[in-house]
């Protein structure tokens, strides 16, 4: 008979030889996450989603390069002229550029919206994964407080932080973020109260492994999935109360290039000079559009039941 060579558990003359250690896995991981880049790239809104953020990113970067003028300097001779090749998107009621203003004021949102869900998710994930695991008292505890966040409106409660602390782009983080953890939390908990049964988790524990490293090695990496998913979706939901805080004179400086310090401008002068509002609301909804369409790309390749 002849022998076949094989490292992969293909049949020889002294029967089949077992693959290699680490073999199987390896290519699992592979095809798993090949799979999963397929199947985002195959959905057309979620890449729209992608791109749309994509190029917020690069002009929040780039914005001294591309705003033409300086999104501050004051020209009273040119207030409020409509769009034109001076100005592209108009001037406002102090003779500032638009379009410098809104360049500029992308690069508020990305700060806030990232930075804000990124507080969100940390403090979110921690007390999530204690109550998940732990469960009796602790769980209790945690969920209680929890709830009492459930009972604050988001703005509401972010403009009570704000007044506390005062105006400026970390108040408005920390505000944001100190009233969007609970959600996290309770999505976490829920996640892991359903991984810590797995048969994996009780073998780390029959292994002796200890809390602290089954939490971080087992129970997290499977439990994440749902949260980033959350997360990605959310960023767009807090850009749009941050400019709303703004809109309402509680966000970050009125002075500040800021899209809800724009249509807080403009809407004095709605029926006459809309270009100041319409441009910096089509840029806050395209964005918040983009991270949603991007979090819906994102649970569609990553739920196995998609696939």
């Amino acid at each position: 008979m002849t022998e076949l060579v094989s490292g992969t558990g293909e049949p020889t003359a002294a029967g089949p030889v077992p693959a290699a250690p680490g073999a199987e896995p390896s290519v699992a991981r592979v095809s798993q996450w090949t799979d999963i880049r397929h199947r985002f790239f195959a959905n057309k809104l979620a890449v729209v989603g992608l791109v749309i953020i994509f190029l917020l990113v690069l002009v929040a970067l780039f914005a001294p390069l591309l705003a033409p003028h300086d999104p501050l300097k004051q020209d009273l001779t040119q207030t409020l002229q409509s769009p034109g090749s001076a100005h592209w998107l108009g001037t406002d009621a102090l003779g500032r550029d638009q379009l410098s203003r809104l360049i500029y004021g992308s690069r508020i949102a990305v700060i806030v919206g990232l930075a804000s869900i990124l507080v969100a998710v940390v403090i979110g994930v921690a007390l999530g994964a204690l109550a998940g695991y732990y469960g009796r008292w602790v769980d209790t505890v945690i969920m209680r407080v929890a709830d009492v966040f459930f009972a604050f409106p988001l703005l509401i409660g972010a403009i009570v932080i704000i007044l506390l602390m005062g105006r400026g782009v970390l108040p408005v983080v920390l505000s944001l973020a100190i009233f969007s953890w609970a959600t996290f939390a309770r999505l976490l908990r829920s996640q892991v109260l359903s991984v810590r049964e797995m048969d994996y988790v009780h073998a780390a524990k029959a292994l002796g492994a200890g809390q602290g490293r089954i939490i971080r090695k087992h129970i997290l990496p499977n439990s994440l999935t749902s949260v980033l998913v959350y997360a990605t979706s959310n960023v767009g939901i807090a850009i749009v109360a941050e400019a709303s805080l703004s809109y309402l004179g509680v966000g970050v400086d009125p002075e500040v290039a800021e899209w809800g310090n724009m249509i807080s401008a403009g809407r004095n002068f709605m029926g006459v000079k809309d270009f100041m509002w319409t441009y910096p609301s089509l840029a806050i909804v395209i964005t918040a559009l983009g991270f949603i369409l991007l979090g819906n790309g994102l649970r569609d390749a990553l739920d196995p039941k998609m696939r």
